[in-house]
């Protein structure tokens, strides 16, 4: 799975593998250090040891020159050129040395020290240790010089660094393994809130379940909070809508009745009468978002719609057929669907000759409703004219406003549907509303 680069995943995994890598780096430099410190102070004490011997062994003989006493038993000081090797001086003269340096000698600084550089007779580095002494009966200055070769112990350190760098890239994919463990176990609960809110989105729920983790609760309880805000704002809008809706219809109704019947005054106030009806309907759809969380089954509202055009339907013997998917429904409101379909199916029902059809497709998460006709149709160009306000293609056509079509292609819009007219196989219209569907009710556990 390849995650985006700015997905807090992707930022979590990457800033925990680069403090991983640091301190991984970080203890192998340490580590390595105190294991140089280690084999390195494991030689100076061999050397050590045998300066100390050495200088326990050393004598003046009669005639004031100094003595060796018995060499050291180690083999590596008689292998020649090993680079393990040893001397005695008296006043910068050697006066004894070790079989591997053969007819060399080493020239050491007159300093004491110990684990200091050097180099031997082949210019080979080495660790030298160096000690001034005294002897009785003697005022000469005495001192002996032990060496290593820096090859042991680069070869030692050589043998130790691979099987820790190993054993620390295995610590390191542990670590990283750990590491996305650790961040795809923590961001669990992001997921599923993001899948509860694709819930309330599809209409399977109205508001988030407080989730287990304390740091989303209150998310989630603001969310849940602007969702009912949501739904308050809308009812508000409504019922202010419905009271502007009586306070100018019925001064026009009086107005229209108190007019002679041959008065022109009957069509400005016709006009009047659809105008507001159009700008009542848009400023409720538009009155506040889309309420999340709705989900309403589209055939009960079908069959309400078609009875309560029972009577026209029978009056124009009208045959009306219903195809429908297994219990679709639609991501919102009921009374947002009953706007749609309702003026689609009386624009059917006031052209239609013999027949209307209602189709109800289920596809993915889109519902497509089909309503079709039998009637006169209209040609393409008339199509989007037909979804102009007030726009009526045929003046000497069943009365009407000319704003139903317009109305449901607002609404549609609205939900992030559409409103399609084309012809039909019937030989009228096909009206096709794409709508978002609503995923099946989610049991819950109890």
């Amino acid at each position: 799975m390849i995650l985006p680069r700015d997905s807090i995943r992707t930022r979590l995994i990457a800033l925990a593998a680069l403090l991983t890598g640091v301190a991984l780096v970080g203890g192998y430099l340490a580590i390595a250090a105190i294991l140089e410190d280690f084999i390195t102070g494991r030689f100076d004490a061999e050397t050590e040891a045998v300066a100390d011997a050495l200088i326990a062994g050393a004598t003046i003989d009669a005639e004031g020159r100094l003595a060796a006493g018995p060499g050291p038993a180690d083999p590596r000081f008689q292998m020649p050129l090993s680079g393990w090797f040893w001397q005695l001086t008296q006043d910068g003269q050697v006066m004894a040395k070790s079989p591997s340096l053969f007819d060399n000698v080493l020239n050491p600084p007159e300093a004491d020290f110990q684990g200091g550089p050097g180099l031997g007779p082949a210019e080979e580095p080495l660790r030298v240790a160096r000690h001034a002494f005294t002897l009785p009966d003697s005022a000469s200055a005495l001192a002996v010089t032990v060496t290593a070769p820096r090859a042991e112990i680069d070869a030692a350190m050589a043998r130790l660094r691979r099987p820790l760098a190993v054993s620390l890239a295995v610590l390191g994919l542990a670590l990283a393994a750990a590491s996305v463990l650790q961040v795809v176990a923590g961001l669990q609960s992001l997921d599923r809130l993001g899948r509860d809110l694709r819930r309330i989105r599809s209409g399977q729920a109205e508001a988030l379940p407080l989730p287990a983790v304390a740091e989303l609760r209150p998310v989630a309880a603001e969310i849940n909070a602007l969702l009912e805000q949501n739904r308050a704002v809308l009812a508000r809008a409504r019922e202010h809508v419905g009271n502007l809706a009586h306070s100018l219809k019925t001064p026009l109704a009086a107005l229209d009745n108190a007019l002679p019947s041959e008065h022109p005054g009957h069509g400005l106030i016709a006009r009047m009468d659809r105008q507001i009806g159009w700008h009542l309907r848009r400023a409720r759809s538009s009155a506040a978002p889309r309420l999340l969380g709705q989900r309403t089954p589209v055939a009960p509202v079908i069959q309400d719609i078609l009875l309560v055009l029972g009577g026209p339907i029978r009056d124009s013997g009208l045959r009306a057929e219903i195809r429908a998917d297994a219990d679709p429904a639609f991501a919102g409101e009921r009374q947002d669907l009953e706007e749609m379909i309702g003026n689609l199916v009386e624009n059917a029902v006031k052209w239609a000759k013999d027949r209307v059809r209602i189709t109800v497709l289920l596809q993915g998460d889109q519902l497509r409703i089909l309503i079709e006709d039998d009637g006169p149709g209209m040609s393409d160009e008339d199509h989007a004219r037909a979804l102009t306000r007030g726009a009526r293609l045929d003046e000497t056509g069943p009365p009407g406003t000319g704003l139903g079509l317009a109305i449901v292609a607002d609404l549609a819009a609205l939900h992030g549907g559409a409103l399609v007219l084309e012809g039909s196989d019937l030989g009228g219209l096909c009206a096709g509303l794409r709508l978002p569907a609503a995923a099946p009710p989610v049991a819950r556990r109890g």
